[in-house]
């Protein structure tokens, strides 16, 4: 069991160094189109190397090429699951930028970091969202803040909504899951309290196989809307799809 555990962790260090070697020698030279294909085909392999199936539920027929993309937010899996069916540009936390490795990656990939508190910081990025909206990039984020266990939908952030209305872009979100072989939340995905990435990792690639489930929902037209209102409506329908009820309303700020 530790032979196989050392064999697939070698397996993920050298995928993300031939990643690292791709952000740093070819991504400069690539469009956008190209950079998104390229990370659609390596997010795929990593999650194939994790033991992570990922697996489109329904509604992709309603995906948009421009959207402001929202989710529940489960583990450090998310984005490469994301990636691997529709790459996104992602918002998020200032923290990730600090991870080993992981976040190089993510930086080169086109993530947008936030600090927290940092106003200035936040008006600065916020433009900037409103301003790849409006030039037609699907921009990503998960406005819980933070992960949450399977089975609970923390309230949504509403400030990082009011791109989308400022923008005029729709706002799309997904629902995320992870579960077994006998269709239960898996027991090796969530990424809470203290844990470490290493730790998460270490339990992903020891556990049983894990299939993430996707599912598209119908865009939400945020022309005339409140950042609140496209908030609450985000999160009825990621709670809807995944059966669960969000803990709280959605936060105004």
């Amino acid at each position: 069991m530790k032979l196989l555990l050392i064999f697939r962790l070698a397996r993920v260090f050298l995928h993300v160094c031939i990643g690292m070697a791709s952000c740093a020698v070819v991504f400069p030279w690539l469009g956008a189109a190209a950079r998104n294909r390229r990370i659609l085909r390596w997010s795929r392999q990593l999650m194939a190397i994790c033991g992570v199936t990922v697996e489109r539920g329904a509604g992709w027929e309603h995906v948009l090429p421009r959207a402001m993309v929202v989710a529940n937010h489960v583990s450090w899996l998310d984005i490469f699951v994301m990636d691997a069916v529709h790459p996104c540009r992602f918002v998020a936390k200032a923290e990730i930028r600090d991870w080993p490795v992981l976040g190089w990656l993510s930086a080169k990939a086109g993530t947008v970091f936030i600090a927290r508190g940092n106003r200035r910081d936040l008006r600065h990025i916020f433009k900037g969202l409103v301003d790849k909206l409006g030039e037609g990039e699907r921009i990503a984020f998960f406005p819980e803040g933070t992960t949450a266990p399977q089975g609970q939908l923390l309230p949504f952030h509403a400030n990082l909504f009011e791109a989308a209305i400022d923008a005029g872009a729709p706002v799309q979100a997904f629902a995320l899951s992870y579960v077994d072989a006998q269709g239960r939340s898996h027991p090796s995905v969530d990424f809470i309290g203290d844990m470490s990435f290493a730790q998460s990792l270490v339990m992903i690639l020891s556990g049983p196989p894990v299939t993430a489930r996707l599912v598209c929902l119908p865009a939400i037209e945020s022309v005339g809307c409140h950042r609140r209102e496209l908030a609450l409506a985000a999160q009825a329908a990621v709670a809807g799809a995944l059966g669960i009820q969000p803990d709280g309303a959605a936060h105004a700020v």
